[in-house]
C-alpha cells in the first residue's frame, strides 16, 4: 500500500499564485485547470494506491486558542479562490481524490495523524507540501515531496537546510521560533544559535535544564524564556490523535480515472 497525502492549500494557492491574471472568469478557468493538472501530475508521479486531500477545517484551530498570535501575520486566502475552492474540490474528486476537513484541525495535524497511524502497520506514505512542518514526520515508511521543485525534503534535505536531524526540528523552532506561523520562541535567539545549544545538550529540555549553568546573555536568554520556548514547542509540534471517522478503503485511488491526457 502506497498512500499520497495532498496538502490541499499548500497546493491549490501556490498554484493560484502562478497564474498570470486576466478577466475574473478567465483567471477562474486558468487556476481551475491548473490546479487539475498538478494533481494529475502528482498522482502519476507517485502511483498511490490511495489518496486523500487535506484541507484546513472551519473556524479557528486549537493553536490560535491556544496562542492568539498564531498565524497572525499570515494573508487570508484571496477571495476569487475561496469562491473557487468548491469547484477545486469537485474537480479532485473526480479525478479519484477525496478532500477532507476536521473542525478545529490544520491540514498539517489530519496528514499527520494519518501518515503516523499508516506507518505503523508498515504501509509506504508520501505527503506532498512544500511546508517544512512535515519534515519533523520523516522515516522509513514516511516521505515528504516537493511537488512544485520535484525534490525529496529527505533527512539529508533537513540536515542541510536547518542544520539538524529530522527529529529535532520541532526543539529548533520552540528555541528559534517561525516567523512565518508569528511564533517567538525564545527572545533574540536565532537558528543559528539554537543549533548550537541542540547540538551541545540534545534536545529542547536538555538546553533548559542547562540553563542556569550556560553563562553570560545567553544562558540568561535561556533561562527568562524557557515557557515562551515551551509553547512554541506545542504549536509546532504536529498532532497525531486527529480521528478521521473513516476507513482508509474511502480513499482507494483507481488509476484509471487520470488518463492519459
Amino acid at each position: 500500500m502506497h498512500v499520497l497525502l495532498i496538502d490541499g492549500l499548500n497546493l491549490i494557492r501556490r498554484v493560484h499564485a502562478g497564474v498570470p491574471g486576466e478577466g475574473e472568469a478567465q483567471h477562474a478557468d486558468a487556476v481551475l485547470n491548473a490546479c487539475v493538472a498538478s494533481l494529475r501530475r502528482a498522482l502519476r508521479r507517485h502511483q498511490p494506491s490511495h489518496a486523500l486531500c487535506a484541507l484546513d477545517g472551519e473556524g479557528h484551530s486549537w493553536r490560535r486558542d491556544l496562542f492568539s498570535d498564531y498565524k497572525k501575520l499570515r494573508k487570508p486566502m484571496p477571495e476569487d479562490l475561496r469562491v473557487l475552492l468548491p469547484r477545486v474540490i469537485e474537480r479532485f474528486a473526480e479525478l479519484g481524490v477525496v478532500s477532507i476537513e476536521i473542525p478545529a484541525f490544520e491540514a498539517d495535524d489530519v496528514i499527520a495523524s494519518v501518515a503516523d497511524r499508516l506507518a505503523k502497520v508498515g504501509s509506504a506514505v508520501t505527503i506532498l507540501s512544500t511546508d517544512k512542518s512535515f519534515c519533523q514526520l520523516l522515516g522509513p515508511k514516511i516521505r515528504v515531496h516537493d511537488h512544485f521543485a520535484d525534490r525529496e525534503h529527505d533527512r539529508a534535505w533537513v540536515k542541510q537546510r536547518f542544520g539538524v536531524e529530522p527529529e529535532q526540528l520541532v526543539d529548533l523552532f520552540a528555541l528559534a521560533g517561525d516567523s512565518s506561523l508569528g511564533i517567538r520562541g525564545i527572545y533574540s535567539i536565532g537558528v543559528h544559535t539554537a543549533v548550537k545549544l541542540l547540538t551541545d545538550y540534545g534536545n529542547l529540555e536538555g538546553v533548559l535544564d542547562a540553563g542556569d549553568t550556560i553563562g553570560g546573555r545567553l544562558g540568561a536568554k535561556v533561562r527568562s524564556g524557557a515557557a515562551d520556548a515551551r509553547l512554541a514547542a506545542r504549536l509546532v509540534v504536529l498532532r497525531r490523535d486527529v480521528s478521521l471517522d473513516t476507513n482508509l478503503k474511502a480513499f482507494r485511488f483507481d488509476p484509471n480515472l487520470v488518463g492519459n491526457e
